[in-house]
């Protein structure tokens, strides 16, 4: 189940984090797969552990926020492993600033990298996912990463939270449109709820910062308490339900969100 054997995937803003052990995972269960990324080492780093574990990957320089860096990204991706069937829109930034305090520059580098980059991600592709999908029982996939953020208020980031909603929507609309012309693309999201990541921990830092403490600590706790399961999630939590969207098991399921937030926003 949830196999990918034969399948290129290529993962925006996967050296490290949710999109690292995705990548990782998609190899483990039969997928080549490209990670672009401006971390250049920590993206080499992430590849020599694929390959050591006996997948195949190739890591490759992208700044998401422009069109040549993604065609080039695309290139060097056919080029080596001959095609692309999933794309997975992972890179993202987060600010942690209320309405009043982020700059116009805040603001702007949120747009560009968690919207920007997630349409010059899909329209890079699309030639490619499309091409794919035709030879294909089930067609090919795109998984963007959005956020419990972009379904419910943010308390820490209206701004974030405006961004992830706007990939919610663009997802759902990419998946009736794509539908619509007869590509066999489908298009679902995934939302995270707080992970243990470098980003979760920023998240912690800001909490702190807002109620006028340092205390990361304390801020953590009032985070875990709002996860009924009684833990936060980790990175690989995220990865297999990525994993299961990407794959033909979910071939039934496009403009869909799944929710993987340890049961936070069922409050």
């Amino acid at each position: 189940m949830n196999r990918l054997d034969g399948k290129v995937a290529f993962l925006s803003g996967a050296a490290r984090g949710i999109g690292g052990e995705s990548a990782k995972l998609m190899a483990s269960v039969g997928a080549k797969v490209a990670i672009g990324d401006v971390l250049e080492e920590r993206g080499r780093q992430t590849v020599r552990e694929i390959e050591a574990s006996g997948g195949q990957a190739l890591f490759v320089p992208l700044d998401v926020t422009t069109e040549a860096s993604w065609a080039a990204a695309m290139d060097a991706t056919v080029k080596k492993f001959g095609g692309l069937d999933i794309l997975v829109n992972n890179a993202g930034i987060f600010v942690g600033k209320g309405v009043e305090d982020a700059s116009m520059d805040d603001w702007h580098r949120l747009v560009a990298v968690n919207l920007t980059g997630v349409v010059l991600g899909t329209r890079a592709a699309l030639p490619h996912l499309k091409a794919s999908a035709q030879q294909s029982p089930h067609g090919s996939a795109i998984v963007n990463l959005a956020s419990i953020a972009g379904l419910v208020g943010s308390q820490l980031d209206p701004l974030y939270s405006l961004t992830k909603g706007g990939v919610t929507l663009f997802t759902k609309s990419t998946a009736l449109e794509f539908g619509r012309k007869g590509y066999r693309i489908r298009v679902n999201s995934i939302h995270p709820g707080l992970i243990e990541t470098d980003m979760g921990q920023q998240t912690f830092v800001m909490r702190a910062k807002q109620v006028g403490t340092n205390d990361t600590e304390k801020a953590r706790e009032a985070t875990l308490a709002l996860h009924p399961l009684g833990r936060l999630g980790t990175a690989s939590d995220i990865a297999k339900g990525i994993v299961f969207l990407a794959s033909d098991d979910a071939s039934f399921m496009t403009g869909a969100g799944l929710v993987v937030d340890g049961g936070w926003t069922a409050h």
